[in-house]
């Protein structure tokens, strides 16, 4: 995803997963444990986990049938129906539709900067940064093509502040490309390397959605190939 004059070129993300942390069996008290019923910590800490893991289906569902249908093509009671979640019980999770658009988008977002500054953190140098970047982003590419449908066409459904927001994160994301390309080469107007990210992400996110008749690892190679000849970078190039 990209940022709010381009925001339908590069979008990013999954919904997040629930956390395993504090599993039942180190909870609750010692003779629960032993004859096998869970003390009320415990039992509040499956719920918290059975409620994270309805919220992340629902949240599959949604980008998988807004995807498909469109946003407006989609009820809360699909949603639910989709996910193994029933009649009221889905706005236990989420107000409304708006909300798991909201929640959809915004976690993506968020997904995508932290694994690109984490990406950014862990290279050793700059152009092991830009691979890494590429690399990183042609996996969420191939692996999320519905997320990244409904970021291209139901942006706008969004209220404006969580609009805002996503686009906030988005402005990030494309920033920490540029920041990598600056390095790579100083003298460049940054002006000109946001537009190569900018194109970039245009590659990356329209390419999946026809390239299914190759191997999924013939599609990364080419893809990678041409995202870094497009930030002008090509692969065997020094610069």
């Amino acid at each position: 995803m990209s940022g709010e004059r381009h925001e339908r070129g590069a979008s990013t993300l999954l919904p997040v997963a629930p956390s395993r942390s504090g599993s039942a069996d180190r909870t609750g008290d010692p003779g629960d444990r032993a004859s096998g019923r869970e003390g009320p910590r415990a039992a509040g800490t499956a719920r918290g986990r059975a409620k994270a893991e309805r919220r992340a289906a629902l949240l599959a569902a949604a980008a998988r049938l807004f995807a498909l249908r469109g946003f407006e093509g989609v009820s809360m009671e699909d949603l639910g129906a989709a996910a193994g979640v029933s009649g009221p019980a889905v706005y236990r999770h989420f107000p409304g539709k708006h909300a798991v658009l909201a929640s959809l988008l915004g976690g993506v977002s968020a997904e995508l900067l932290d694994g690109g500054r984490t990406v950014v953190e862990r290279a050793a140098a700059d152009d092991e940064a830009l691979r890494g970047l590429v690399a990183f982003h042609v996996e969420f590419a191939l692996a999320d093509p519905d997320v990244i449908r409904v970021q291209d066409r139901d942006l706008e459904q969004l209220a404006e502040h969580d609009r805002r927001s996503v686009r906030t994160l988005q402005r990030r994301y494309v920033e920490l490309w540029v920041d990598v390309l600056a390095r790579l080469d100083p003298s460049a107007e940054r002006s000109e390397l946001r537009l190569r990210a900018h194109a970039t992400f245009g590659l990356l996110n329209s390419t999946p959605h026809s390239a299914r008749a190759l191997p999924r690892g013939r599609v990364e190679a080419l893809l990678a190939e041409m995202a870094l000849a497009a930030l002008g970078h090509p692969v065997g190039l020094g610069r």
